[in-house]
């Protein structure tokens, strides 16, 4: 156990001295193949075949899809209908930064890209309105951690093809409750807030022609997530079709409605590949240390241990819950789920834990981890993209964290939630 302890150890201090991730988990693994006398041919092999798979071309379709939608300034539509809609309550605007974010968690399958677009545009429109500004900003942060619960979700495919065997359509279709039930604790905290500080209304009731005439306005949009997730749910496609088919539909949309020129297009083509080639870096890089992980026999290890240790699957459960919430507070959720995903999914396996459950379980804990000081990931991003100072966040994301995890126990301890639309689709 030493070797693994002095391995883990090296990654972690070269994590907290500021180096990216991947190049943190490539020299480690470099590392491990010296120690344990591996070829250098089978490492580059490894690098080669973890991001050979078919399965990771969702990606970069899915983020492409959401760069043509963003530039095309579409998602502006999915504000305005939500405001008809409930911007007349008190506090109306949190619950449309809310409802916002599940929407184009649809679309996008990013926290990042959440917040760096709708995330910001509604911080300043909440601000304008008379918001608290560090409440605006806080907001927008935690709601766009829905957008890796709701399909498509990038982390849940990677979870997939980490884990081996698992279906990406079942995933998709397992996280759209949890990823809904969320939303609606998100929503509750606005309603808590908007009553103890006396949030404004944008105004009147709109009356039901302004709600037709704004819905058929942002109908072309608001049918993309239907488009994604129905394609997949039915059979029809396959995830990463249904990746192909949603970039289709934004193009067609985009340039019929006269939002973009050939010059947008290149940038959004430019913006996926740098967005895409980090990731499938870091995935390269994971999968070579998948050789080391079964070369040190880490799981056989973990089950031992934790059959000897931890009789039930509720203890199990617990057990993952903390490790992941404080994995999550260090790592993105990429190279933590390519990291544990092959370690803890044989254990879970053991304990009779549906892999389904067990996945979006794991997304779950991964995604309160981007909220969650002292790192917070995604608090980084809403500090840079709003200006906000970054201490402030810190103060007020609690209330956040805590009903996240509130969440989270409830998906975990209530397997149905997650499995109940998949096993619709059996």
């Amino acid at each position: 156990m030493l070797l693994p302890l002095l391995l883990l150890l090296l990654f972690l201090v070269c994590c907290f001295i500021g180096i990216p991730v991947g190049f943190c988990i490539g020299f480690t693994t470099w590392v491990a193949f010296l120690l344990l006398d591996g070829k250098m041919i089978v490492l580059a092999q490894k690098l080669f075949s973890g991001v050979n798979s078919f399965s990771y071309l969702c990606i970069p379709l899915f983020v492409l899809c959401a760069e043509i939608m963003t530039r095309g300034k579409l998602i502006n539509k999915i504000v305005e209908f939500c405001n008809v809609l409930i911007g007349h309550v008190k506090g109306g605007l949190g619950y449309v930064n809310v409802l916002g974010s599940m929407v184009f968690a649809g679309i996008s399958g990013s926290a990042s890209a959440d917040m760096a677009s709708l995330g910001l545009i509604m911080a300043d429109t909440m601000t304008a309105a008379g918001y608290n500004r560090r409440f605006s900003v806080t907001l927008s942060a935690a709601s766009a951690t829905i957008a890796p619960l709701i399909p498509p979700s990038t982390i849940m495919i990677i979870f997939a093809s980490a884990a081996g065997g698992v279906s990406i359509g079942k995933m998709f279709a397992g996280g759209l409750l949890p990823g809904v039930v969320y939303g609606i604790a998100q929503i509750a905290i606005c309603a808590y807030y908007a009553r103890k500080y006396d949030f404004p209304s944008t105004g009147r009731r709109a009356s039901l022609k302004e709600i037709w005439s704004t819905f058929k306005t942002s109908a072309v949009v608001l049918a993309l997530p239907v488009i994604i997730f129905g394609s997949i749910v039915t059979g029809i496609c396959t995830a990463t079709e249904a990746g192909s088919l949603a970039v289709c539909y934004a193009l067609i949309v985009t340039f019929a409605q006269k939002r973009m020129n050939g010059k947008d297009l290149f940038r959004c083509l430019v913006n996926t590949a740098r967005l895409t080639s980090s990731v499938t870096f870091i995935v390269a890089t994971a999968c070579a240390m998948g050789w080391v992980v079964s070369a040190l026999q880490i799981p056989q290890k973990l089950a031992v241990f934790c059959l000897e240790f931890i009789t039930t699957p509720i203890m199990f459960l617990m057990f993952v819950n903390v490790l992941l919430l404080i994995v999550g507070c260090l790592l993105d959720g990429a190279p933590a789920v390519l990291l544990l995903a092959p370690i803890l999914c044989p254990v879970a396996a053991e304990y009779g834990i549906d892999p389904i459950h067990f996945g979006i379980v794991m997304c779950m804990n991964l995604t309160i981890g981007l909220i969650t000081p002292p790192i917070g990931i995604l608090l980084f991003v809403a500090s840079n993209v709003t200006g906000t100072k970054l201490s402030e966040l810190y103060k007020s994301v609690w209330p956040f964290v805590v009903t996240a995890i509130a969440v989270l126990l409830v998906i975990t301890y209530v397997p149905g939630t997650v499995t109940f639309i998949p096993n619709l689709m059996r």
